[in-house]
């Protein structure tokens, strides 16, 4: 696309790709000098130019201009990037309709539902942790939200392959730092709001204003879908100049559910909508999970979709990895993995874990926290199992430069009620020991990794088996013995 297509008075300087980053830039990138977190852009000018960048767009002074690069000064060089992508790829999100989930917990989950369902009525892709899907595509995703350009490339190879919807996975980080100020968000979900990334957002309150911003940004003809059983729900719902739908448990709601019966297997109860009662039944389990249902069956019901057609879908939603993952290869106990890392998200697990063991089995959890991460949270994740489980076994996470043993220790300091736990440094070694010692009836909860395939170490991010693999690997080896 000539440059002048996208700034008014331009040259017409052919541009065939947008950067932020000077060691990606190629011959003909516009390179955009964006004030990071570590470090400033307007540092690599002089890389970007070397690699062949053809245009700068910049908002301090320079000082070295070089001879036949173009040098465009804004004011804000993230609202320019945000502007000038969208036109750059075309608009891709006034082709599609988005769907944008933001909440602590629950992001996942909530996505992967809508895609499911709606893939059953149109083509609708996924954004988020777990993957990028699209059709036949399936590939692996660096961050939650991706950076804005890669976030648009995404969604412009999904408008040239006729995605008509897409559910995009919108983290705090990715609110704060901008990536998705010019998506056209058709509907808006908030799923909930619990204690994480503080050490990102310094404050519960920030924490708070940065999952508000998508709700601002919906324009007057959008959805706004949001947990009225939240401690912030009016707050997030005053933030809306669209419609607000609510859904919930505990409180009368546009979409509540009621005579919830939860099982090992699957869970059903009565959706309340505009007076009239809809059963539902559902392979999903435990509690959160019916929440996580419900905004979906919301979402995909205020767009258009018709709601006996969506419930007759949720009986059978695809397991979604990681999330609350049975793992059942024939053993004589239950092994869950979950990608629970938060407080909040480790005590419905184990409340669920609660309810699917008998009195006379135990609960043994296999778990760590990430390093460079919020460091408060590690003994409240001790206290919140040592009131549920009998055996706590700590374990690396994505322990980044930080000793996993430090780590364990900080969290072995909240374990109360004088329940065992015991330390083993490497992941699998540490879900073999618990697998092992296992009794029938047992349940054996693996959290914070999910299905993830790599771990986070000194040296950056390196391959891992993952939990889910893991264990029924060592359930195969080692409790069956047919490997």
């Amino acid at each position: 696309m000539l440059l002048s297509k996208l700034f008014r008075d331009a040259p017409e300087v052919e541009i065939n790709k947008l950067c932020t980053d000077s060691r990606q830039v190629k011959p003909g990138s516009l390179f955009f000098c964006l004030d990071g977190m570590v470090t400033n852009g307007h540092k690599f000018i002089e890389p970007a130019i070397k690699n062949g960048a053809v245009a700068i767009v910049h908002s301090e002074d320079i000082q070295n201009y070089v001879d036949g690069i173009v040098y465009i000064k804004v004011d804000n060089v993230v609202n320019t990037l945000n502007q000038v992508v969208a036109k750059f790829y075309d608009y891709p999100t006034r082709k599609m309709y988005m769907y944008g989930v933001t909440g602590t917990n629950g992001k996942s989950t909530v996505t992967n539902i809508i895609k499911n369902i709606d893939d059953h009525f149109e083509s609708c892709g996924y954004i988020g942790t777990i993957a990028i899907r699209y059709n036949d595509v399936n590939r692996a995703p660096d961050l939650t939200t991706p950076d804005t350009i890669s976030l648009y490339s995404i969604l412009s190879e999904m408008a040239a392959s006729k995605v008509d919807a897409v559910a995009l996975e919108v983290s705090s980080h990715g609110l704060e730092q901008h990536r998705v100020d010019a998506i056209d968000f058709d509907v808006a979900i908030f799923t909930n709001l619990t204690y994480d990334h503080l050490d990102f957002h310094g404050t519960m309150e920030n924490y708070l204003h940065a999952k508000e911003r998508l709700f601002y940004m919906m324009k007057p003809e959008g959805k706004a879908i949001i947990n009225i059983d939240d401690d912030k729900y009016e707050e997030i719902a005053n933030c809306c100049s669209c419609k607000v739908y609510s859904y919930g448990v505990n409180k009368k709601c546009d979409y509540q559910a009621t005579n919830i019966e939860l099982g090992m297997r699957g869970s059903e109860f009565d959706l309340v909508y505009e007076g009239n009662k809809y059963h539902v039944k559902t392979n999903l389990v435990a509690l959160y999970n019916i929440y996580n249902l419900l905004a979906a069956i919301a979402a995909l019901h205020v767009s258009g979709h018709d709601l006996n057609e969506i419930i007759k879908l949720c009986e059978h939603i695809d397991q979604i990895e990681g999330r609350l993952e049975i793992i059942d290869e024939g053993q004589p106990f239950n092994v869950i993995v979950d990608f629970a890392h938060t407080p909040d998200g480790l005590e419905k697990v184990f409340e669920y874990a609660k309810k699917i063991t008998k009195d006379d089995g135990n609960i043994i959890a296999v778990f760590g926290s990430a390093g460079k991460r919020d460091v408060n949270k590690r003994p409240v994740f001790g206290e919140v199992a040592s009131k549920y489980c009998d055996m706590i076994i700590l374990t690396e996470d994505d322990p980044r430069d930080e000793s996993a043993r430090e780590i364990a220790d900080e969290i072995k300091s909240g374990i109360k009620n004088g329940v065992k736990s015991i330390f083993i440094e490497n992941r699998y070694s540490a879900i073999r020991q618990a697998i092992e010692s296992a009794n029938k009836d047992d349940t054996v909860l693996i959290l914070g990794k999910g299905d993830e395939v790599f771990m986070y170490r000194e040296d950056g991010r390196v391959p891992y088996i993952g939990d889910h693999n893991a264990a029924k690997e060592i359930i195969h080896k080692y409790i069956l013995n047919d490997e």
